[in-house]
């Protein structure tokens, strides 16, 4: 037999007030992962508790009966930096769901969506990306495009044409193999880019690259408006 099932579970924190929502949560990793996946292990607890365990890099946090969110969650990111959040809220609401993202959260959804949606989003924040509806993701680039956030205060490296045109489709939440076709290069030749990306921004990973260009600390400079346009088609 194969590695494949000797794969260690990725322990995701799950958060909720209610117990049918818990057990709602807890129900979409029952389903065993497929050949070559790391398959989901639910740590149910509180979220202080979870804050706690540094075992616990991922944490899905149900808040359709909390008024905690955005002061939370900046704490939350100050506290541990690198603990990636989902975030499932009463609010359907744009500029809430935007909110939600630059307060620290690697992905928002409404109290409608289903297992396979939840599912959907932990996979994208777990590969390193933002999940957040395209047109939203959309919205935030362009927000970050207008030079709106004056928290910037270091100097921005110089990014080639390229380089910003990948840094874009990695805030789209695209693979590097997306990235590689819509802009007509090599996969690898994208992994380059985002090594450059990496090393000229200051970040460790790829999570840690999109976050400092959605938190302010790296913006760039050209819009691509054929970009913003294919994912609010």
């Amino acid at each position: 037999m194969s590695a494949m099932y000797s794969l260690e579970p990725i322990r995701i924190g799950v958060v909720a007030n209610e117990p049918m929502r818990l057990e709602g949560l807890t129900s979409i990793f029952e389903n065993h992962a497929k050949p070559g996946e790391t398959p989901l292990l639910p740590v149910v607890g509180t979220l202080e508790e979870h804050l706690e365990n540094n075992s616990i890099e991922y944490v899905l946090i149900d808040w359709s009966s909390s008024s905690k969110k955005l002061g939370v969650l900046e704490g939350i990111r100050r506290k541990r930096p690198n603990l990636r959040m989902v975030v499932i809220g009463p609010d359907s609401n744009e500029q809430v769901m935007m909110d939600t993202i630059i307060a620290g959260a690697r992905a928002y959804l409404d109290t409608g969506a289903g297992p396979r949606l939840v599912r959907e989003a932990l996979d994208v924040v777990i590969s390193g990306s933002i999940w957040a509806p395209r047109k939203l993701l959309s919205k935030l680039i362009d927000r970050l495009l207008s030079g709106e956030d004056s928290s910037v205060t270091s100097p921005r490296p110089h990014l080639t044409a390229r380089e910003e045109q990948v840094l874009q489709l990695l805030l789209l939440a695209r693979s590097n193999r997306e990235i590689a076709g819509e802009l007509g290069i090599e996969e690898r030749t994208v992994k380059a880019h985002v090594g450059k990306l990496m090393r000229k921004v200051g970040a460790e990973n790829r999570i840690e690259l999109s976050m400092r260009a959605l938190h302010g600390s790296y913006k760039p400079a050209h819009p691509a408006v054929h970009l913003v346009e294919a994912v609010t088609v």
